[in-house]
């Protein structure tokens, strides 16, 4: 996760490596929700410390106990860093993946702005705006349905909400004015998901939210499941976006 989300927010001041002292596989739920956060993640490969020895490295960063204590035994000339992560794959609660992967990128944001001495690129948002969207009950709603599902259309958040199509299209089409949303047609729908651009923290606050009150749209999530004839979803969206 750290080495694609420093890799994405830094662009080219940096060049990122990733290593352990016991490499096991990607876990598809890294893949799954770097997808879901927007960023690139192609071939992605665990990696021994032994490949990167004969590397010099301005930094080093541990992101757990456990690396931070069996890095110390390797001598680098650069700058050590030692955070401290839960491992998600024996993380309590709902969604460890998410979670973990939203403080890591709040974690890079601020190495980052600090490392190099410069604002971090983000994509233009007004917080009062990003706020004002969430302050109606079916803009929300429609968020954290989304952010839960991944992608929605026009026809599901009907099914979900229980309301009516200019209804739900008003409040989508302003969420998407707002930058909270992308789109793309599919057939005769319009699906969304959560603009791919927003900064960290916007996307933080979209995820945390639906994370810690999964009960305020559980009965959608229930009406979404029983719906008849649900379309069906492309599968190449994140190829198309």
């Amino acid at each position: 996760m750290a080495e694609v989300l420093l890799r994405h927010m830094a662009g080219d001041e940096f060049e990122v490596f990733s290593a352990g002292t016991q490499p096991v596989d990607v876990h598809p739920q890294t893949l799954a929700v770097l997808a879901k956060f927007g960023v690139a993640q192609n071939a992605l490969r665990s990696k021994n410390v032994s490949e990167l020895q004969d590397q010099d490295f301005d930094y080093v960063i541990s992101l757990c106990d456990k690396a931070r204590l069996e890095c110390k035994t390797y001598s680098i000339a650069g700058k050590r860093m030692d955070w401290s992560f839960e491992d998600p794959v024996n993380r309590n609660g709902p969604n460890p993946f998410e979670i973990t992967l939203n403080e890591i990128s709040r974690r890079i944001a601020m190495f980052v702005l600090v490392e190099t001495k410069q604002q971090v690129p983000m994509a233009a948002l007004d917080p009062i705006q990003f706020f004002k969207s969430l302050t109606d009950e079916v803009r929300l709603r429609c968020l954290m349905l989304i952010q839960y599902e991944g992608e929605l259309c026009v026809g599901e958040m009907m099914a979900a909400l229980e309301d009516i199509q200019p209804k739900v299209s008003r409040h989508l089409a302003l969420l998407r004015k707002n930058g909270l949303l992308v789109d793309r047609r599919q057939g005769q729908w319009m699906y969304y998901r959560i603009n791919p651009d927003l900064p960290s923290w916007a996307k933080s606050v979209l995820a945390e939210t639906t994370e810690n009150n999964i009960a305020f749209i559980e009965a959608s999530i229930r009406n979404l499941n029983q719906m008849a004839d649900r379309p069906n979803r492309a599968q190449n969206w994140f190829k198309e976006a």
